[in-house]
């Protein structure tokens, strides 16, 4: 439930922050609810080891929970920084978004930018996954922790396939112009 909370309470905090800062033109404002979305994560993260300390069998929701705060850490700037350009060409005038290359080498280097912060936000939130199995220190009630990083490996493998391998060779098939 704090997952779901923390979700909706960060978009919330996103759409006031560009609604203060593009339509009010309230710039600190929007800025301190922008930077509120990012401490969204740190009361979902808080919330998640108080559950395990008072004796909760952890779950697949404790390890969304690291998921997501490792690939907030990870595409949080960028994330936030997509929504802004957006939020910006729409309501204040503001230049088109930026948009990644279609194909070539630049859409390769792109692919594989996007992929190391894929990998990033993986070790983040297995980290935190195995500092939570350290913390709790009980095999049976932490299973579910180790078990979430075999899903975090297992989605950045197809990532990579799916993305930057899969571009590179799309890009070495296609003969430069």
């Amino acid at each position: 439930m704090v997952i779901v909370a923390c979700e909706i309470g960060f978009w919330i905090l996103l759409g006031a922050g560009l609604a203060a800062r593009y339509l009010l033109r309230w710039r600190r404002v929007g800025a301190a609810l922008l930077v509120g979305a990012v401490l969204v994560d740190a009361v979902l993260f808080v919330a998640a080891m108080v559950d395990l300390q008072r004796g909760a069998t952890a779950n697949f929701t404790h390890g969304l929970a690291a998921a997501y705060i490792g690939f907030s850490v990870a595409f949080g700037h960028s994330m936030i920084r997509w929504a802004d350009q957006r939020f910006a060409h729409r309501f204040a005038g503001g230049p088109p978004p930026w948009r990644p290359p279609r194909d070539g080498w630049s859409r390769v280097r792109y692919e594989w930018r996007e992929w190391g912060r894929a990998v990033l936000g993986a070790a983040v939130a297995s980290a935190i996954l195995l500092g939570g199995v350290v913390w709790v220190d009980d095999w049976p009630r932490t299973r579910a922790l180790v078990e979430w990083i075999g899903k975090l490996a297992f989605a950045v493998l197809v990532w990579l396939v799916g993305w930057p391998v899969w571009a590179t060779v799309k890009a070495w098939r296609v003969p430069d112009s």
